[in-house]
Formats: structure tokens, sequence, C-alpha cells
């Protein structure tokens, strides 16, 4: 209970979680039937990244303040722009006044009848939560544990939608819990959109949940990964994941797009970014 993602908000590993995420619900909104969106770890929903907590890391700067680079004509910034245009206006240095978190982009994307359920336990995280979407009659905000959370809520009443897990990973165990909350959740609803973000900095953890949701029986699944830098024993995070299940059958064509683009604009050294697609379908 001590993380708090303000201190990374709008870092390199949100830029690539919160692109993706918005991609996912552009094509959601292509049918008219409504769907929900379940956030298992909600966070803040949002964040002034001029707060002393962001400011003291600065991680934004090699992140969302690396993307004032981004050619907004290219294919890569045509994809980006449902998600820079809710990061909105920044000042010189690339800051935006307020960092949306993913509970933010959600809100900003669905439509009046879809609903949207964001969890959080923290209990600082939780009241700025609450406050933030308290006027948002679509926006259920609950003061409860993701996992908890996860098979709660599935599957929806609307049978579509997606199911954003983002855990902190302080516990040493979160891998296998996502893995098994996962399975737990797909049992349940077959046909909902998973997106499972992870920090990689131990491949043999993030090839064990790849393979955990190969046996699960879902149908298809993308693992899509970005590095800024080589990742070194003992080092910060320089790699970070999302395995979409049951992805969108245009997602896979568009992060061959996406994630060159934002390796090369967020790598910390040349050459240094690289990404990595995988993908199956049975």
């Amino acid at each position: 209970m001590n993380y708090a993602h303000v201190f990374h908000a709008g870092n390199f590993a949100d830029v690539f979680k919160h692109a993706l995420l918005a991609r996912i619900l552009v094509y959601l909104n292509r049918k008219d039937a409504p769907y929900r969106v379940i956030d298992t770890h909600a966070g803040e929903g949002a964040y002034d990244l001029a707060r002393e907590e962001a400011d003291r890391t600065g991680e934004w700067r090699e992140g969302i303040g690396r993307l004032a680079a981004l050619d907004r004509t290219s294919d890569a910034g045509q994809l980006l722009a449902p998600y820079l245009d809710i990061v909105g206006a920044c000042d010189a240095e690339g800051r935006p006044q307020i960092y949306p978190g993913s509970p933010a982009i959600a809100q900003k994307l669905a439509r009046r009848s879809d609903r949207l359920v964001f969890c959080e336990k923290h209990p600082e995280a939780f009241a700025a939560l609450k406050a933030r979407f308290a006027r948002d009659r679509r926006v259920k905000t609950l003061d409860l544990d993701g996992w908890t959370a996860l098979g709660a809520f599935t599957p929806p009443p609307e049978r579509r939608g997606l199911a954003l897990v983002d855990p902190p990973y302080e516990a040493r165990d979160e891998f296998a819990r996502l893995a098994k909350a996962f399975a737990a959740a797909h049992a349940k609803w077959s046909t909902g959109v998973y997106a499972l973000w992870y920090p990689a900095k131990d491949r043999r953890e993030t090839d064990d949940l790849w393979r955990s949701v190969r046996a699960s029986g879902a149908r298809s699944a993308l693992r899509l990964e970005l590095a800024v830098a080589p990742t070194e024993e003992g080092g910060g995070l320089t790699r970070t994941g999302l395995v979409v299940v049951n992805p969108p059958f245009v997602l896979e064509a568009e992060a061959h797009v996406l994630l060159p683009e934002l390796a090369r604009l967020l790598e910390r050294s040349p050459g240094a970014g690289a990404h990595l697609i995988e993908a199956f379908e049975v």
C-alpha cells in the first residue's frame, strides 16, 4: 500500500501503455453496442506533473516529454492522436498541465452508453479518484482490491468490454497473482478484451506470464514490449510490456507502426530502443 504512481506518471511505460489503451478503446467504439471498462488498479485517475513527487523523479521528461518531437502527420502520429489529444497542450519542456491516467483516458473515449468501473485500494489515491469522477454518472469508483474486482465484475452485463490490469508489482508474487486472476476471469468471460501490463525486468517472469495466457484457453493474444535501454541487473525499469487477450484485429498492424517510433523517440541513448511483437491465434 506504499506505491504512489504520481512519482512515475507520464514516464515511458505510461506512454506505451496509454497509447495502446487508446487504440483499443477507439476500436471498441466502432460498434454501436455499449461496453464496460474495468480498471483494476486505477490510481488517482490523472496527475499534476508540477507536484513535488513528479518533479522529484522527473520521469515524465523521458516519457511524455519526448513526444514533442513526434511528427503528428506521420502514420505513428495519426495513431497516437487520440491519446495525445487527451494529454492536451504541453509547455516548453513538453509537460502537460495534467497527465491523464488510464481512467481519464477511458472516460474521454467512452460514449454516453458505456460504463466504467475504477477500483483503487490506496486510501489517498482512492479519495482523489472518487473526487475526480464524482459527477460522471457512467463511472463507478470503488475502494476495492483490484484482484477481487477482476473476479467480481466479470462478466459485465454488457458482455463487451475491456479489463485493464496493471498492479504496482510491489509484491514478489504479483506475476503469479496476475496469471491466476486472469485465468479465473477468462473462464467466466472468454470474449472480453484483457490488457495485462507488466514491468519487464525478469525475462523468466514475463515468459511465464505469456505461457500462462497461452495455456488459459484464450483464442488469441498479442504480446507487446518496449525497451528504452538495455536491462541491467539491479537497474531501474527500462523495458515494459502489455499482453492483450482478444486483441482488436487491427492492433498488431498498428503496433508495427507505433512501437518502432516510440522506441526511437523514447530511447535513452542512440540505438538503445527496441520492441517486441509476438502473437498467437487458435
